[in-house]
C-alpha cells in the first residue's frame, strides 16, 4: 500500500501547525523472531486548536500512534515535531517536562486512584509542584464544578458512574492547563447519555482553543472532528477533513 503523505518537512512550519509526524515507524522486537510492525511510514500534521481523530479497528496502530504523539513512547524510525521542534531526540527528562506542561491524558480505563476522592484524583498532578492542599483542592473544585461534579468531589471512584469517572479524569487532564488533550477510546466505557455529555465537553474544550487528539474505533465522535486520520494495519489509509 502506498502511504499517504501530508507534507515534506523541508517545506517549513506553518503557523497553525502543532504536531507533525515524518515517516514514523514503530517496530517492537525489531530483528527478532517475533518482530511486530505496529506503524509503518506514517506522516501527518495536527493543527493548533483542532479536533483530530485517529480512527481504525483494533490492531490498526491508532493507540500506538497516540502514545508516540503524546511522548509516552518513541518511534523506531522517523521524526515527531512539536511546534517545529524535533522532539524525537529529547531526553526522558525533557519529554517528561513537555508532557507535564503541554499535554493532558484521559486514559481508556480512566486510571483513577481508588483510595482518593474525586478532587484528590484531579489534583494529583499538582503534588510534585509543591502546591498546598488548599491550593490543590481549590483548583480541582473549579474544574469539577465546570464539569458538573462539584457535589461528587468527596466521592471515591467506586462511588461514581463510568461517565462521572471519565469527567474526573478529564478534570485531572486539565489541571495544569495543557494545550493538548489526548483521549484514548473515550466512548468505550461509558453509556449513550455519558457520551452526549462527553461530546459537549469536547466542544467546549475546542472553543477554549484546546487541541483535541482522540483515538477511537467508534463513529459517534466523527461528525464533530475537524480531521479524521484512518489507520489500517499500521499505515495511514485515508484522511477526511471537515
Amino acid at each position: 500500500m502506498t502511504n499517504i503523505r501530508v507534507r515534506s518537512q523541508e517545506s517549513g512550519v506553518r503557523r497553525d501547525e502543532l504536531i507533525r509526524c515524518e515517516g514514523v515507524w514503530k517496530i517492537y522486537n525489531e530483528g527478532r523472531p517475533h518482530e511486530v510492525q505496529a506503524l509503518a511510514d506514517v506522516s501527518l500534521e495536527i493543527k493548533k486548536g483542532s479536533f483530530t481523530i485517529l480512527n481504525g479497528p483494533s490492531g490498526s496502530g491508532k493507540t500506538t500512534l497516540l502514545a508516540l504523539l503524546g511522548t509516552m513512547d518513541r518511534p523506531s524510525r522517523g521524526g515527531i515535531f512539536m511546534k517545529g521542534k524535533d522532539i524525537t531526540g529529547f531526553s526522558d527528562t525533557a519529554l517528561s517536562t513537555l508532557r507535564r506542561d503541554s499535554i493532558g491524558f484521559v486514559f481508556q480505563n480512566f486510571n483513577l486512584i481508588p483510595r482518593l476522592s474525586a478532587w484528590e484524583n484531579v489534583s494529583t498532578p499538582l503534588i510534585p509542584a509543591g502546591v498546598s492542599e488548599k491550593g490543590r483542592r481549590d483548583r480541582a473544585m473549579v474544574l469539577l464544578e465546570k464539569l458538573g461534579l462539584a457535589d461528587r468531589a468527596s466521592h471515591a471512584p467506586e462511588e461514581l458512574s463510568g461517565g462521572e469517572q471519565q469527567r474526573v479524569a478529564i478534570a485531572r487532564a486539565l489541571i495544569n492547563n495543557p494545550e493538548i488533550i489526548i483521549l484514548d477510546e473515550p466512548t468505550s466505557n461509558i453509556d449513550a447519555e455519558a457520551t452526549d455529555i462527553l461530546i459537549d465537553i469536547l466542544k467546549n474544550l475546542k472553543s477554549d482553543s484546546k487541541t483535541l487528539l482522540v483515538s477511537t474505533h467508534d463513529q459517534v465522535l466523527r461528525p464533530h472532528a475537524d480531521t479524521v486520520f484512518e489507520l489500517k494495519r499500521g499505515r495511514l489509509a485515508g484522511i477526511t477533513h471537515d
